[in-house]
């Protein structure tokens, strides 16, 4: 049995969408915290069972009998998120389980300027000490973040961030689908995958740029100090630590980070990776709190 944790999630529910459109619905299982949420997938034949990354004993029970278990990396950043992932893949391999498959992201690595990137890269390392096979999905920076980092850029014509650097945003719903194949198909990816990302690495100049041209009005690019710009989500009442940790999204970005873009997206999926105009092209974004970055 195929399980998915986070299955009511926006990354894992796509996941099962697209997996049920491979494999029999009895061979998929859930793991979820709130059960009332997935009374859907419950009545398309899908197994569901609770299961928190908190608590192991409810884990142990959702993955019974699990050949694959793909876990959906945690909200939580830091030291919860690593022991949260720890929890879940020891589960997996008393499990039974053959393969663990983990969200992980193209910017994993120790020293990046972005938090939750040294936290993907502690639970690959953890990973890779088990002795069980895995398949790390380097996923890329989810395009939805873009929507959020907007603001208010289509109603005032500004697009007003601190400064960036080109990332290659990526579609959840081609990540979805792409997990979905391999799940499905048990492609051997051992360790990390290639970068799993968009066809193209895009600044928010460029975005300002796309915007500009999809709606007819200009957006202009403004580029904000980082302390008044955290201090402005401070004063919306985000707290510091998370204030402080966005702003390590932009410096990461201004560093190079998140610019890799390669094939292997594409490549499983037999088409091109949806770009970001594409994406942008949809209903006109919009959001009033401050952007909580998606990973």
């Amino acid at each position: 049995m195929i399980i998915i944790t986070g299955g009511t999630g926006q990354l894992g529910s796509q996941v099962i969408d697209r997996l049920l459109e491979r494999v029999p619905a009895d061979r998929v299982g859930v793991s979820v915290r709130d059960t009332t949420r997935a009374g859907e997938l419950a009545a398309r034949g899908v197994r569901v069972r609770r299961g928190d990354f908190t608590d192991p004993h409810s884990l142990a029970e959702a993955f019974e009998g699990a050949t694959q278990v793909l876990i959906v990396s945690s909200t939580q950043t830091g030291e919860a998120a690593i022991a949260q992932h720890v929890t879940a893949i020891d589960v997996a391999i008393d499990a039974g389980a053959r393969r663990i498959l983990y969200t992980s992201h193209q910017g994993a690595a120790d020293s990046s300027l972005f938090p939750p990137m040294l936290d993907h890269a502690a639970t690959e390392r953890y990973l890779s000490k088990t002795g069980t096979p895995f398949t790390s999905l380097r996923n890329g920076f989810y395009a939805s973040t873009v929507q959020l980092m907007l603001g208010q850029a289509l109603e005032t014509g500004e697009l007003v961030a601190p400064a960036d650097g080109p990332v290659s945003w990526t579609a959840h719903a081609d990540l979805a689908e792409a997990a979905a194949i391999i799940l499905a198909d048990e492609r051997r990816f051992d360790g990390p995958t290639p970068p799993l990302t968009g066809p193209d690495a895009l600044d928010l100049d460029d975005i300002a740029r796309i915007l500009t041209e999809l709606t007819g009005r200009t957006i202009r690019r403004v580029v904000a100090d980082d302390a008044e710009w955290a201090a402005t989500l401070t004063g919306n009442g985000v707290p510091a630590d998370r204030a402080e940790m966005l702003i390590g999204m932009f410096r990461a970005a201004r560093r190079g980070e998140f610019t890799t873009t390669g094939p292997a997206l594409g490549n499983i999926l037999q088409r091109q990776a949806t770009p970001l105009r594409r994406i942008l092209r949809g209903p006109s974004p919009r959001a009033s709190a401050p952007p909580r970055p998606s990973m």
